[in-house]
């Protein structure tokens, strides 16, 4: 039998921590909690749980900062992030984002729609099906071994940033809009706000360094990979 993933939930409200492990919990994943930052990054170095529900507001360490400290370790660099939070802002959302998170829902929130969305980023890191390597010289997309190489020396990708990039690669020479790429990446309504696709694409370019130039935008439409 397969082992059943495992989600750290990180929130110093008790009864929001509760709420989320409950749900998660009935929804057949593994479930460890954590009530400050501290005790947040020890479990995830501990554990390396296939997934992180993350809190902004937290003691000891902020949730960003957590995000951020997540991201420069090697070993739990490619964890996807899920920031459930009050702060509702564009600032706190994109600033999220920039640091790492690979999602951003507000709080109050709906536990389904939590859990549909714990789903979704953990089907973005399984590696795809098909047994496929996309090589552009100085840029390499290996897809079943989710590994991405510029000029031979490996880049770390988040889930969401590999799938973003394995999608506009697949469909190289091809104009991908914004709300595209949230039906396919996201898996969300084009009614979310599209600057989350701008804010993984600066992300990912400043990760791929000279292979970035790939990445064209096409401006007032979307991005194209250019082989």
């Amino acid at each position: 039998m397969a082992a059943r993933p495992c989600i750290l939930v990180v929130d110093d409200e008790p009864e929001t921590l509760e709420l989320v492990e409950i749900h998660l919990r009935q929804a057949g994943f593994e479930v460890i909690g954590a009530e400050d930052g501290t005790a947040a990054l020890q479990k995830a170095r501990a554990r390396l749980p296939d997934l992180i529900v993350l809190d902004l507001m937290l003691p000891e360490v902020d949730g960003l900062e957590v995000c951020k400290l997540l991201r420069r370790d090697p070993a739990t660099t490619s964890i996807p992030i899920l920031m459930l939070t009050a702060r509702a802002t564009e600032v706190d959302r994109v600033l999220g984002l920039e640091l790492g998170a690979d999602d951003y829902v507000t709080k109050p929130f709906s536990p389904r729609e939590l859990v549909l969305r714990v789903r979704k980023l953990l089907e973005r890191r399984a590696p795809p099906e098909t047994a496929e390597v996309l090589n552009f010289q100085d840029l390499v997309i290996d897809l079943p071994a989710h590994r991405v190489m510029v000029q031979n020396q490996p880049v770390n990708l988040t889930a969401t940033e590999f799938k973003l990039l394995a999608t506009l690669a697949r469909r190289r020479g091809r104009v991908q809009s914004r709300e595209q790429l949230l039906r396919d990446v996201w898996e969300y309504a084009p009614t979310v706000d599209s600057r989350t696709v701008d804010t993984h694409m600066r992300r990912l370019r400043e990760k791929l360094g000279p292979a970035a130039r790939h990445l064209e935008t096409v401006r007032g439409v979307g991005y194209r990979f250019a082989p």
